[in-house]
């Protein structure tokens, strides 16, 4: 059971009971007023992230193998689409749990994030085989 959709409600009850008990009408218009600032930065940066990968192709990131570093366990797929600059490829049917999204880079290595809940679960790169010819080291 994911408990932040529970706690924050909670605790923004409680800032407002709390603001009331302290100040009367003008302590709960201060949490309001933080309140709502708080939501605006989240809108604010989630449509800057989006207006970002607006510009970009979908599914396409610079490179496949720098992602697989940076990506952690629990990022939300926001931070991923901020971390690439673009929006992934949905491999999963809609609105179907897990969702799973591939990034792929100009070398055709791509990453494959599956997203539980929104957030990251899991991850794999894969790279492209070297053609047959490239395999012997060169001759001193």
């Amino acid at each position: 059971m994911n408990f932040q959709k529970i706690i924050v409600p909670v605790a923004g009850v409680v800032a407002v009971a709390v603001g009331w008990q302290l100040s009367g009408w003008g302590g709960v218009a201060l949490v309001a007023g933080a309140a709502v600032m708080w939501l605006l930065l989240h809108f604010s940066r989630m449509m800057q992230v989006l207006k970002r990968a607006a510009n970009r192709p979908v599914g396409y990131v610079d490179s496949a193998v720098m992602l697989n570093a940076k990506l952690r366990p629990g990022a939300t797929l926001l931070h991923v689409i901020a971390m690439t600059r673009s929006l992934g490829q949905l491999q999963s049917p809609k609105d179907a749990q897990p969702e799973i999204f591939r990034w792929t880079d100009g070398s055709q290595s791509h990453v494959t994030c599956e997203f539980a809940g929104g957030k990251l679960a899991r991850w794999k790169l894969e790279r492209p085989a070297e053609p047959a010819g490239d395999a012997e080291p060169p001759a001193p």
